[in-house]
């Protein structure tokens, strides 16, 4: 993508601008020396021999930048060329690189040969990200380049202010994504589990985010490449808190037993005694814990321990044996604790004793508040973060996306604010919370912007998000800068309040599953009882209160969506024409639009399911079932949103839509709405046809030979739904349709 940019040599790094600074608007202004490269053509790159494969990916990379570019392949030559002009190796002595770990630095040379870049490395690390930071800099390769489909231009040549410059330290020592819920990654091309093309792009852009460490996927076949490509690349290996040391579920290895560590130690023991063996010489986060088969307390499967004394006992028992393995294979092991679900409870009422030089991991509740997350009907809302002067060293898990089965946002963007994550992450920092920040990031392409925020709090440790958001819009789009960014912010205030808290904001998932459950509970014929698995939403009341009050919230928040995809179709308006317009039209489709569809499908789909409702319990059941059929045919407007999403390289990306499964929330609503022309229309599905379509002539004459040809639902509902419209009869009740 072209674009005019300053570029200020003496200001530090910003971790999500590369360093590139804008000001009110973009121009070109090279500062430094004066002492100005202009490189061009064909490029010669030198790298030693016996560089490791995570050193072999950055050059690929770089020579695909190049290329890219410039528009000339760049060749490989060797060290002792003097034409050389990118040469990649580790530093030495005389190059003064800084001692930090990651540490890298560009050192230029100006010879009568032509000019000369060294980027230059501490260590492994540290020389990919040089090389990875000289194609965001200067070519304009930003981190999301493949996600958010970025317009590279080709140039003549790029222009380069000769200036050394050294990294700095990030804020986090151990940072990276929890691959998670990654159904779209897991359907996106036929190949189970996903391919090695797809960890490439997965891992580049963690890598071009100055991230280390990834859990790569969520219990997928060990078969697959995800494990050997994340090593490939360099980066360190950890393990979900379900799976400590990474070892094969207990259940999977025997299948059939008791699972309770009680009776068979010696069967787990040597389940993590393989695990330690396997991965002993990899750069592994040892995740210690005890949980129980499916991410569930361990109890469930062994009810003997019926205290939080026995439950706390037992999992600082196998924590220190997990511990003490650990220690007798592995040199300098670096240990970590998830302080997740029950066992955080267990440790802050002081149940669990740790080893001192653990890591300890402490969650966010899957919406951005460093609390304990909420389980069924229950949120303590404990906080989740080292109180006091609490010693030893501390992490944070956080998500930028969720998957609950309740409100949380698993298609769509993080529903809050950018300002409200800077605070919480910020906060876990000032707590001590700051060697390790692990982020779910599901399926990458829906969170980008949250993905780069959150790139920009593990680098420099703060972050301003106006700001933020100004370069991030700027880096992915080539017009309307500032509209773009507005409604960047404006989203995070237009979701769903649904509870008393500010992290309480509805995601994709709220306007799913509970209906989901409202059509169960419905058609189970429990009417006359509450729903308890929605109590976390409406509180205590009948089913049909509870009903009301989603419809309540949905009413508001369809007002809420419609204004902001007004704007957004304004902007889209305003965008430039030809090729650079288009680019910038489809990205805003995909990163804006696309969400604000799914919010607004969502809630005009709920909304009229709980109208059904309420039409169905005055037995007014024709409005009932057009209603229900509004609801579907909104909700198809969803999974409309989602297939036009999926486009040129993006085809089938949302196929395995099976956490939201907007999809089965559609067959849901069908099923209720046939349910519903049970209800007057049966047997022979003709009587709603006949008292309110068929002309009155005809009502008394007519012949069933040529009249008994049952109007399909769809077409049935749109012919009832013109009717009760002019008749004003299509609110959820008499009352509100006064109203």
């Amino acid at each position: 993508m072209h674009k005019t940019m300053e570029i200020d040599h003496g200001a530090v790094p910003y971790a999500g601008s590369a360093m590139i600074f804008f000001e009110e608007e973009l121009l070109v202004k090279l500062n430094g020396n004066g002492n100005e490269w202009l490189l061009s053509g064909e490029v010669k790159v030198a790298a030693p021999d016996g560089l490791s494969s995570a050193i072999g990916h950055g050059l690929r990379m770089l020579m695909r930048d190049l290329e890219t570019k410039l528009g000339v392949p760049p060749v490989m030559t060797t060290m002792d060329d003097n034409g050389t002009q990118l040469r990649i190796r580790y530093a030495a002595a005389e190059d003064e690189c800084p001692m930090h770990e990651e540490a890298y630095g560009f050192r230029f040379h100006s010879r009568e040969e032509g000019n000369r870049l060294d980027i230059i490395g501490r260590d492994e690390l540290g020389l990919l990200y040089g090389i990875l930071q000289f194609t965001e800099i200067y070519l304009g390769i930003h981190p999301f380049w493949f996600w958010m489909d970025q317009s590279i231009r080709q140039e003549e040549y790029v222009a380069i202010a000769m200036d050394n410059m050294d990294s700095k330290p990030s804020k986090v020592k151990f940072r990276g994504w929890f691959v998670n819920d990654e159904v779209c990654l897991i359907g996106w091309k036929e190949e189970y589990p996903p391919s090695r093309e797809i960890w490439l792009h997965v891992f580049e852009a963690l890598l071009r985010c100055k991230g280390n460490m990834v859990i790569p996927g969520t219990d997928l076949p060990k078969s697959g490449v995800h494990l050997a490509v994340a090593k490939e690349m360099g980066l360190w290996l950890t393990h979900h808190h379900a799976e400590p040391l990474g070892a094969e579920m207990f259940l999977r290895a025997y299948p059939g037993r008791n699972v309770s560590y009680l009776e068979q130690p010696e069967l787990f023991e040597k389940l993590w005694a393989e695990a330690i063996e396997k991965q002993k010489e990899d750069k592994i986060l040892w995740v210690l814990s005890f949980r129980g088969q499916g991410d569930k307390p361990f109890w469930e499967n062994d009810p003997s321990f019926d205290t939080p004394e026995k439950r706390g006992a037992m999992i600082g028992k196998v924590i220190r044996i997990q511990y003490e393995m650990i220690k007798a294979e592995v040199r300098e092991p670096v240990f970590c604790v998830a302080l997740y679900g029950e066992i955080a409870e267990l440790y802050q009422e002081g149940h669990v004793s740790l080893p001192e030089d653990v890591i300890k991991i402490w969650a966010d509740n899957g919406y951005g508040k460093m609390v304990s997350r909420r389980h069924g009907n229950l949120n303590l809302r404990v906080p989740a973060l080292p109180q006091g002067d609490e010693a030893g060293k501390h992490g944070i898990y956080y998500h930028a996306t969720f998957h609950d089965l309740q409100a949380s946002n698993h298609l769509t963007m993080f529903p809050g604010s950018a300002e409200f994550i800077k605070s919480e992450v910020e906060g876990a920092f000032r707590a001590g919370a700051d060697q390790y920040l692990l982020l779910n990031c599901g399926n990458i392409r829906p969170h980008v912007y949250i993905l780069d925020l959150i790139r920009a709090l593990w680098d420099e440790g703060e972050v301003e998000t106006g700001r933020h958001r100004s370069v991030f819009v700027r880096s992915y789009f080539d017009n309307g800068f500032d509209e773009l960014a507005e409604l960047f912010r404006l989203y995070g205030e237009t979701a769903i309040a649904y509870g008393p808290h500010p992290d309480d904001l509805a995601g994709d998932e709220y306007y799913h599953h509970p209906a989901r459950c409202i059509i169960g509970h419905w058609l189970q014929g429990r009417g006359d009882q509450t729903d308890s698995r929605l109590l976390w939403a409406t509180g205590e009341g009948t089913f049909a209160e509870q009903v009301q009050s989603f419809e309540s919230r949905c009413e508001e928040g369809l007002r809420n969506w419609n204004a902001w995809l007004n704007r957004v179709e304004a902007a889209v308006e305003r965008l430039s024409a030809g090729d650079q317009g288009a680019d910038d039209r489809r990205r805003v489709e995909d990163h804006l639009k696309f969400h604000g569809l799914l919010h607004r499908s969502g809630c005009e789909g709920f909304m009229w399911l709980c109208r059904a409702y309420s039409a169905y319990a005055e037995g007014r059941y024709p409005q009932a079932f057009v209603m229900a059929s509004q609801s579907m045919w909104s909700y198809e407007e969803g999974l409309k949103a989602l297939r036009d999403s999926e486009h040129g390289k993006w085809e089938n990306f949302y196929r395995a839509d099976w956490l939201t499964n907007i999809e089965s929330t559609v067959r849901n609503v069908d099923t209720l709405r046939q349910f519903l022309r049970m209800h007057g229309d049966s047997p022979d599905f003709f009587l709603w046809y006949k008292e309110f379509l068929m002309p009155e002539t005809e009502k008394h004459i007519y012949l069933e030979n040529t009249h008994r040809n049952p109007l399909s639902d769809n077409e049935l509902a749109f012919r009832l739904k013109e009717k009760f419209e002019a008749e004003n009869d299509l609110s959820g009740t008499k009352e509100s349709n006064d109203k």
